[in-house]
């Protein structure tokens, strides 16, 4: 067997939150563990500004600094890490399963699929420029760091609705933008945005630009049907756009998934093959944190662990 086809007990395709757990969890129960990411190891964490929310951290952290943590412990118990390395073909039909990258190729008794979801966006002029200083996709996330400031939720649907909900909690004032002709979320939420005295809602506009210097300024809004342009200065942007799972590949191998994307999992990660597993932001948990990414990859180990060793059984 050639360098590049090295057996493994178990393989994490994806070294965000939930792979770097799982890969944990499996590495402490003695599986022979190796993790695939296709960037940087951290995944999104590695993209968020500031975190508070994770416990242990009672005075915050950096997302990059966490997951340099997360990537340290991982490798304290023995794993390999192999970073920028993309996926490019799955056989999981096959004993032991195949895994292909563009680099090699390797093979599994178990793999756990911890490829996370990216945040959908709109890709207008100064979205990305100002990531960390203004424009964010986590109300969750970010939204203490906008106390009394004006900020701008893009969105019509159920996520746009609960982020703006949240953030009255801590801005002086909200707009909702929408490119719809009025909300698209549950009555509930229309209500609960109706009372809440902070929010304004602006229908049938598009965001254009993202406006600013070291810091956000305000968005550049078009009129859909009479092309009316107008400025609204804000603090910050956050984009409520829904998630798009990575999961066309994994569609390709077997995997079954929701109409959105993604993977079906029980509540043990188990998707609709044997042997395989899936964690974190691709199976749509409902939170999108670092933590419940965690939970999953911890779940997802402890059920590829006990698949593993029936398996060894099986064969002795």
């Amino acid at each position: 067997m050639s360098e590049s086809e090295k057996h493994y007990d178990l393989v994490i395709i994806g070294g965000g939150p939930a792979g770097l757990t799982a890969a944990i969890y499996s590495a402490r129960k003695g599986l022979k563990t190796l993790v695939i990411e296709r960037g940087i190891p951290g995944g999104r964490m590695n993209d968020a500004p500031f975190i508070e929310n994770y416990p242990g951290f009672p005075d915050g952290i950096k997302g990059s600094e966490l997951a340099i943590l997360f990537v340290k412990q991982t490798e304290k118990f023995g794993v390999e890490i192999h970073q920028m390395e993309e996926v490019v073909d799955l056989d999981f039909k096959s004993d032991p399963k195949v895994i292909v990258t563009r680099k090699g190729k390797y093979l599994a008794s178990a793999v756990i699929i911890a490829i996370g979801a990216e945040r959908k966006k709109l890709l207008i002029p100064g979205e990305k420029e100002f990531l960390g200083r203004g424009v964010s996709y986590c109300a969750t996330c970010d939204g203490f760091f906008f106390k009394n400031r004006i900020v701008a939720v893009i969105g019509s649907g159920d996520e746009a609705a609960e982020d703006a909900l949240l953030l009255a909690n801590l801005a002086s004032k909200v707009y909702l933008i929408t490119n719809a002709k009025s909300l698209e979320c549950e009555e509930v939420l229309k209500g609960k945005i109706r009372e809440s005295g902070k929010i304004e809602v602006i229908n049938n506009y598009k965001v254009t630009k993202v406006i600013g210097d070291e810091v956000v300024k305000a968005v550049q809004l078009k009129n859909i049907d009479t092309g009316e342009e107008k400025e609204i200065e804000v603090n910050g942007v956050f984009f409520a756009l829904g998630a798009v799972p990575m999961t066309e590949i994994m569609r390709k191998a077997g995997i079954e998934t929701h109409e959105r994307g993604c993977i079906i999992v029980d509540n043990m990660q188990k998707t609709n093959i044997e042997g395989v597993f899936a964690a974190g932001d691709c199976t749509c948990n409902s939170l999108f944190q670092v933590i419940t990414a965690a939970a999953q990859g911890a779940k997802a180990a402890t059920s590829a662990y006990n698949y593993i060793r029936d398996l060894k059984k099986t064969k002795r």
